[in-house]
């Protein structure tokens, strides 16, 4: 108790001498209470904090800032937050009345995990656009869809073998934190509290299940979905490191997800891996030819984006609305999902996908001709800041074909699996992934079928023909085939 007390003196004497050397940064007395022990006991935090936007500028100083170049959706601030800039207390004090992991911590109710309602205090905007993107629903999309929580389980699973046949099982909830979840966000819950020796003596914590993590699907104490953090890396929140592709690249990297592969070895991302060291990722709006010349994901996504004083699209946090198609993570590219949520899609068979397995879209869960078309231009008036007319659609037109010929081919492999179950060579009651001929039929439409659509899409090369591209596509129907012949032969 006596070094607990002895140390919050020092703390006392640390945060006023901060406070006064930082003056200028209008640090709320609050925040220099938490800085005046964590810069002690986390400061790689507290540096990466002083680095920040959040450290330099207040809510009001934000609001001073004319349309284009504000970085802050919301028109007004409450009095308590306006006049400081964005610390500690500001973020993990905030709400904390609706925060199941809020505790008592050196005088304070504070709280771990910082969701989008604390951010949405002063970025509204992105909150709400967040809410009706994809990513947000990630975890829902992962856990609530029977068939990708099949393959999850059947991939993260224990195997052993006993009398020759396979046994499974199941996976640990810490392997599937470790795992799909990373990405796809964990559920965290709050198991009590747990005390611990600390610098300051024995203090209580909340013992939480599912963290770390910052997944774009995570769910949050205080009951909301997404992390800020999975693209404004805590505690810097740049927009600089939102709009490299680096950050992109930690989730869109796998066979399954090839984004920053097909686009490291693309003209774009060629440039950009040549000219990044001169461009200006920090400048509001973003100005093709004056701070970048080559698209980054965040380009084509998200940023708003400006060219010779006009603005040319607006931001957006729904990372899908200049997104006609969905390419990726289905067994056939089909037009967008409407809802975010794409667990609640079924077929005719009963199965949580927006294709039947012969192919056809299942139109109901899909936008229509004319909300395609206005994503699509979106997406085109990007490219045309650089691009004649005849360039994009030239491009657009290959991507369409790219559709085409690769739900084609996971047509044929679907026809061979069909034919497996119905011959009694596999069997689709207990997994539809638990069988080699499954996993090459897998394979087909999860990797090397995403593989060519993302090569056309992005213009990514050999992506699109001998690495996990056309050449896998056309060799894995012939050892589909082989495989059916040799158990035919083995049955017989």
């Amino acid at each position: 108790m006596k070094i607990r007390n002895i140390f919050a003196l020092c703390s006392v004497l640390f945060f006023f001498f901060y406070g006064y050397c930082f003056a200028e940064t209008k640090i709320s007395s609050n925040t220099q209470v938490c800085l005046g022990c964590h810069k002690l006991v986390t400061a790689g935090i507290v540096e990466d904090w002083k680095n920040s936007m959040h450290s330099k500028a207040s809510p009001e100083d934000a609001l001073k800032k004319n349309a284009k170049e504000k970085r802050i959706s919301a028109q007004s601030v409450s009095p308590e937050l306006k006049n400081s800039v964005v610390g500690c207390a500001e973020c993990h004090i905030a709400n904390n009345g609706e925060h199941k992991d809020t505790f008592e911590h050196n005088g304070f109710k504070v709280h771990i995990v910082v969701t989008p309602s604390d951010c949405a205090k002063c970025h509204p905007v992105e909150n709400e656009q967040y809410s009706k993107n994809i990513m947000s629903h990630a975890y829902g999309n992962l856990v609530n869809n029977s068939l990708y929580k099949d393959f999850a389980n059947t991939v993260n699973a224990i195997y052993t073998t006993e009398k020759k046949k396979n046994k499974i099982k199941p996976a640990s909830e810490l392997t599937e934190q470790d795992s799909c979840l990373y990405c796809h966000g964990t559920k965290i819950d709050v198991n009590g509290l747990n005390e611990r020796e600390t610098f300051m003596g024995s203090m209580k914590f909340p013992v939480l299940s599912g963290w770390p993590n910052a997944g774009v699907g995570r769910l949050n104490p205080d009951g909301t979905k997404g992390s800020c953090s999975a693209c404004h890396t805590r505690h810097s929140f740049s927009i600089e490191m939102a709009r490299k592709t680096d950050t992109c690249s930690t989730c869109h990297k796998g066979p399954d997800v090839p984004a920053y592969k097909v686009y490291s070895v693309s003209k774009h991302g060629n440039i950009y891996a040549s000219k990044k060291e001169k461009w200006n990722f920090d400048s509001v709006p973003w100005k093709i030819g004056q701070d970048f010349n080559a698209p980054t994901c965040a380009v084509c996504h998200a940023s708003e984006i400006e060219v010779n004083g006009k603005i040319v699209v607006k931001r957006t946090h729904q990372m899908n609305d200049r997104l006609p198609h969905r390419l990726f993570g289905v067994p056939y590219a089909t037009a967008h999902p409407k809802s975010p949520d794409t667990s609640i899609a079924k077929n005719k068979a009963g199965l949580p996908l927006f294709s039947e397995l012969t192919g056809e879209p299942v139109v109901q869960y899909l936008i229509d001709e004319k909300e395609q078309k206005e994503r699509l231009a979106k997406m085109k008036s990007v490219c045309s800041s650089c691009h004649s007319s005849s360039f994009i659609e030239g491009h657009f037109t290959r991507l369409e074909e790219s559709i085409r010929t690769t739900n084609e081919m996971t047509i044929e492999a679907t026809k061979l699996l069909a034919n497996a179950w119905k011959g009694g060579l596999a069997s689709n009651k207990e997994s539809l992934f638990d069988e080699t001929i499954e996993s090459f039929w897998t394979e087909q439409w999860l990797f090397y079928a995403n593989s060519v659509r993302f090569a056309s899409a992005m213009a990514g090369a050999d992506y699109g023909v001998f690495d996990n591209g056309r050449y896998n596509l056309s060799r894995n129907i012939q050892r589909m085939k082989d495989w059916i012949k040799f158990l035919e032969t083995k049955k017989k």
